[in-house]
């Protein structure tokens, strides 16, 4: 099978690589990704990973099979989208400062045959960040393209993550781990 990764993620690219895997990037523009209000935690990005595949099946080969993902970080009942502006990063960092968060990441597999989907949940605390603490990784990162305004491998993940249970990568945005389990049991992939 062709693998083909729907995502403008440079993380999840990285990441999917490292399992020595050989794959295609395809992104098609403007997908919704708006879902339900009465879901909660890794019901969203499931639903939204399942949005991205069927906007692209009608394109699939009979030979490939695509992966699309999607993460959210989950703190008190409600999801940290990716940040506005400088401003709403720093407010999201300062939320999420001496409290632990989820982050829940969907992923869905899909072929013109089946289609196989799950959800992967990693808890992550922080210790309390100073607003300089904040400011400096806002400032010096620009975390506006990051799901609750952070990136774990990043400066702020050195300085502020006391505990991560669950899977880092998950946390980076693909649970690889599992991904490949999925893809041996399901489709036998093998790196």
């Amino acid at each position: 099978m062709k693998l083909i990764l729907a995502s403008n993620s440079p993380r999840r690219r990285e990441l999917l690589g490292g399992l020595g895997l050989v794959f295609e990037v395809r992104v098609l523009p403007g997908i919704d990704e708006s879902y339900p209000d009465d879901l909660q935690g890794g019901d969203i990005p499931l639903y939204i990973s399942k949005k991205k595949a069927n906007a692209y099946v009608c394109q699939l080969s009979d030979d490939e099979l695509l992966i699309t993902a999607d993460t959210i970080v989950w703190l008190d009942g409600q999801v940290l989208e990716k940040p506005k502006d400088d401003a709403d990063a720093c407010r999201m960092l300062r939320a999420l400062s001496g409290k632990t968060h989820q982050v829940f990441t969907g992923v869905c597999l899909t072929t013109t045959e089946k289609q196989i989907s799950f959800s992967c949940r990693s808890d992550v605390t922080f210790c309390t960040l100073t607003d300089e603490e904040i400011n400096y990784y806002v400032s010096h990162y620009r975390p506006l393209d990051k799901a609750g305004a952070y990136g774990v491998q990043e400066w702020i993940g050195y300085v502020g993550v006391e505990r991560i249970e669950g899977s880092f990568f998950n946390v980076v945005g693909l649970p690889v781990q599992r991904l490949y389990q999925a893809l041996k049991q399901n489709f036998n992939i093998n790196g």
